[in-house]
């Protein structure tokens, strides 16, 4: 019989957290987070103060009430502003938001065929598929074989130059026809 003689402190490795475990901030650095000797000072009002120290700046704006935000850190002194920084931040949010809500989402929505279509089903098709390029999305057309339809993939290949053909003046063909199993497919972008 094996007897453990080993302490537990032998057996353990002390961890030293990363500096990647540290919480990462976000926005710019701003009072005592801004370590450099001299910076480019602009008041409050606007002013161009030229290089300051830092702990000079610092005074100023805990004297004017406000922090001291650097503003292009890229710079030689880097560009610090006497500002609010919770009016700052405030308005950065309210940018953003306003950004997500401009943006639009392209979607690509989806037509499914059959080859052996009739021509009114294939006109109301082509309406849903203009439709959808007017909202500006994008439309992958399916053309599904079912059977013996398989044979004739011509039909469905003919069937899909149709449809890129009455398309041509609204849309792009992003990606051409190819067969996918018992599914033949083309996307079509807006122009």
């Amino acid at each position: 019989m094996r007897r453990f003689t080993e302490t537990a402190k032998e057996n353990t490795t002390i961890r030293r957290p990363f500096k990647a475990d540290a919480p990462v901030k976000e926005g710019p650095r701003s009072n005592r987070e801004i370590r450099v000797p001299r910076v480019q000072l602009i008041d409050a009002d606007g002013n161009n103060l030229g290089p300051v120290a830092t702990d000079e700046a610092l005074r100023m704006a805990e004297d004017a009430g406000l922090d001291l935000v650097e503003i292009s850190p890229n710079n030689d002194p880097p560009v610090c502003k006497i500002l609010d920084l919770g009016k700052l931040k405030y308005a950065n949010q309210k940018k953003a938001a306003e950004a997500r809500k401009k943006q639009k989402i392209v979607e690509i929505k989806e037509i499914k065929m059959r080859p052996n279509i009739d021509t009114h089903d294939y006109e109301v098709k082509m309406k849903a598929i203009n439709r959808f390029f007017e909202d500006g999305d994008k439309v992958r057309v399916t053309l599904r074989f079912r059977g013996r339809e398989m044979a004739h993939q011509e039909l469905g290949l003919k069937l899909l130059q149709q449809v890129k053909e009455d398309t041509a003046e609204i849309a792009k063909v992003e990606a051409e026809p190819k067969l996918e199993g018992r599914q033949m497919m083309m996307v079509l972008a807006p122009r």
